[in-house]
């Protein structure tokens, strides 16, 4: 549980890292949105280190990418929807429905 908490603490960050500054940074100079994404950044990797560090040996190399990848769309399409505006597509949902393929796959026997 503290890997999963972990990882979707740090996909927040991430999300916020890597998007946030296309709305709130769009008039500024290329080197402030990447000097501040960096900023941001830094927690998602001290979040995101640990919990893949918790989470090796319980679970695979394959189970946690996948684990983040599937923690990824689930912070994301609330980000997109509510914080950049982006419109609710069924995109989003055949997505997750690949993503759950994924999940049984690489978590099966």
């Amino acid at each position: 549980m503290r890997t999963i908490v972990l990882l979707i603490l740090s996909n927040v960050f991430m999300t916020f890292a890597w998007y946030a500054h296309l709305k709130d940074l769009r008039g500024a100079p290329v080197y402030v949105a990447i000097l501040a994404s960096w900023g941001i950044a830094l927690f998602e990797y001290m979040l995101q280190v640990p919990a893949n560090r918790a989470g090796f040996g319980t679970f695979s190399l394959g189970q946690l990418k996948i684990m983040q990848e599937v923690i990824t769309l689930s912070v994301f399409v609330p980000f997109a929807v509510f914080y950049m505006g982006q419109p609710l597509k069924l995109d989003y949902l055949w997505a997750g429905l690949c993503m759950a393929g994924a999940v049984f796959f690489i978590f099966r026997g």
